[in-house]
């Protein structure tokens, strides 16, 4: 048996939600004192709309290493864990964490893995759909970590954003840049490096230069598109991202196309409008 854990900035799609061996392990949202807890309850249209009106940042906070320890338990005997890339989320850290508690706690010879993935939102579903994939396939734990390593390291994820608000508003970017950039009209193409750092890959005046781009981008980047998944998640923008799913269609063939809609974390950086893609 086997499990798959997967912080909350990762969207899964209903069926997944449904299968017992995945589970979400929720971060924490804070809107001016506002507590939100990012799972089943989360609202993400009051959640906007507080970000919107608050002129300071929202924050996140990772789950606690108790929070993943209670995941860990059960009959599974093998555990792969998923979370938004460590450079951006104390959540890696505190999911390794869990594994060396339950280690110490249990000696039961449960394998436990925790995969950093270097991405955030769309790009941990991928990696929980490909170890899902492998486990199926009848390989052992450390093939599946191995492979699953390698796919990792392989992934790419892109993103457009409506408006440069949260990141300002956080620090990540400064008034100025921010005011030119919605003044202007212009959207910057984002793209995360290999170490999980995000940085500006390109521009466009208007969003749908800005995806056009963002997809010229990701097929120079993407190879054997026919054997791969996309996945596509969006904030609160479902004509948008059906329009982006056009754009991929019109120039490569690629095995599946996801789309969902964004989760908590994923609705605070990306807001209202956001689009995201990882491949």
């Amino acid at each position: 048996m086997y499990k798959i854990v997967i912080d909350s900035c990762g969207e899964l799609p209903e069926e997944l939600k449904q299968d017992k061996r995945f589970s979400h392990v929720a971060l924490t949202l804070d809107v001016d004192g506002v507590q939100i807890t990012d799972d089943e309850t989360f609202d993400q249209a009051s959640f906007l709309k507080l970000v919107k009106e608050s002129p300071n940042g929202p924050k996140s906070a990772c789950p606690s290493p108790g929070a993943y320890l209670e995941e860990y338990k059960g009959e599974a005997e093998h555990v792969y864990v998923v979370t938004l890339s460590g450079e951006l989320s104390g959540s890696y850290n505190s999911a390794l964490c869990a594994a060396e508690m339950y280690h110490e706690e249990f000696d039961d010879g449960k394998q436990i893995h925790v995969f950093n993935s270097k991405s955030a939102s769309i790009g941990e579903t991928l990696i929980a759909l490909y170890v899902q994939k492998l486990e199926k396939s009848g390989l052992t734990f450390e093939e599946v970590v191995q492979l699953t390593e390698d796919y990792i390291e392989s992934m790419n994820t892109f993103f457009v954003l409506e408006t440069l608000e949260t990141f300002r508003k956080t620090g990540r970017l400064s008034r100025l840049k921010s005011f030119v950039a919605n003044t202007l009209n212009i959207k910057p193409v984002m793209a995360s490096t290999q170490t999980g750092y995000i940085y500006m890959l390109d521009q466009a005046r208007g969003m749908k230069k800005a995806l056009t781009k963002m997809i010229e981008r990701m097929i120079e980047k993407t190879k054997d598109c026919e054997n791969k998944i996309i996945a596509i998640s969006h904030c609160n923008c479902p004509e948008r991202a059906e329009f982006v799913k056009s754009l991929i269609e019109k120039v490569a063939h690629f095995k599946k196309i996801v789309i969902l809609d964004m989760a908590g974390v994923s609705s605070m950086y990306a807001n209202d409008g956001g689009i995201i893609i990882a491949v």
